[in-house]
């Protein structure tokens, strides 16, 4: 089986800088696990690494699409499993960065997809003329487990359910029923966390940073160039707490705690998330000692310590 390092962990924790640092110690490339980072021109708001940050350490996945384009869990599995394939044959460690754990366990485990890519089809539009009540009904009607699984207003995964049905004349359910839940990589998965307080210290300072380094403007440049609300790319933290803000319903400091408020919320699920899912090497970023022992981890993992 093939070696991928993961490096998982929720927003602001310092994944980045731990993934330089051990990229440049086991000689590794760098696959984005992040959903928002794929697009070009979003960079404040979804804390894009810098050229500067990567030191020199080739990344994949980043500023891959145009703000009109749709992305998917499926579109990661895809892309994600080939880079593997392309680092792993230079000889060099292929690792998976970042906070969007269903993206990375579908990558690493024998996660199945009835449709590819369905979200650029026609059904989708079909789909989004809907209201969440009448997607909801229809997929109870149609695969009753999966619906019991989704809450009713996260549309974004009612379609996906609804198109993978449609498509494959086959429920979601029944196709994650038949998996093994196996992992088809060697994966080391490395968990990046701090005391709870201080991560949210560190989100609350990162939000003012981005709002003092122009996230205002960078959002504005986008409605300007056609990108609207409704576009995949904008329903990120740090981009969809805006739409009240150009519709005149609220001011900026209500936007910048929106921010802050959703960012530390969505932290909290994404520590749920990686705990409950996936067999995580946990690492305290800002104690030498556990950076130490993780690295002896790897070494062992990797082979070059017996």
């Amino acid at each position: 089986m093939k070696k991928v390092l993961v490096i998982v962990g929720p927003t602001g924790v310092g994944k980045t800088k731990l993934s330089i640092f051990l990229a440049k110690k086991f000689n590794g490339e760098i696959i984005s696990g992040d959903s928002i980072q794929v697009y070009k021109g979003l960079d404040i708001g979804s804390a894009k690494i810098s050229d500067v940050e990567k030191d020199g350490i080739k990344h994949y996945g980043i500023d891959i699409l145009s703000c009109d384009d749709n992305y998917s869990v499926c579109d990661f599995q895809v892309m994600a499993r080939n880079h593997i394939d392309e680092i792993s044959g230079v000889n060099k460690l292929p690792m998976i960065v970042g906070g969007t754990g269903l993206y990375i366990k579908a990558c690493i485990y024998d996660y199945e997809f009835g449709v590819h890519d369905a979200t650029d089809s026609l059904l989708y539009e079909e789909y989004n003329k809907k209201t969440n009540d009448e997607l909801y009904e229809e997929l109870l009607t149609i695969d009753e487990n999966s619906a019991k699984k989704i809450h009713k207003n996260n549309r974004k995964r009612i379609i996906r359910a609804l198109l993978i049905h449609k498509v494959s004349n086959e429920s979601k359910s029944d196709i994650e029923n038949r998996q093994k839940h196996e992992k088809l990589y060697d994966a080391f998965i490395v968990g990046c966390t701090t005391d709870r307080e201080k991560l949210y210290e560190i989100i609350n300072k990162r939000v003012d940073i981005m709002m003092d380094s122009g996230l205002e403007d960078e959002v504005k440049n986008l409605l300007e160039k056609g990108v609207t609300f409704d576009n995949q790319c904008m329903q990120g933290i740090g981009y969809k707490e805006w739409k009240e803000y150009f519709n005149g319903n609220i001011n900026l400091d209500e936007v910048k705690n929106l921010i802050k408020k959703n960012t530390r919320n969505f932290a909290k699920r994404q520590y749920t998330w990686f705990k409950n899912q996936m067999d995580v090497n946990w690492i305290d970023v800002n104690d030498k000692k556990s950076l130490d022992n993780l690295v002896n981890k790897i070494e062992v993992w990797y082979g070059q310590k017996t």
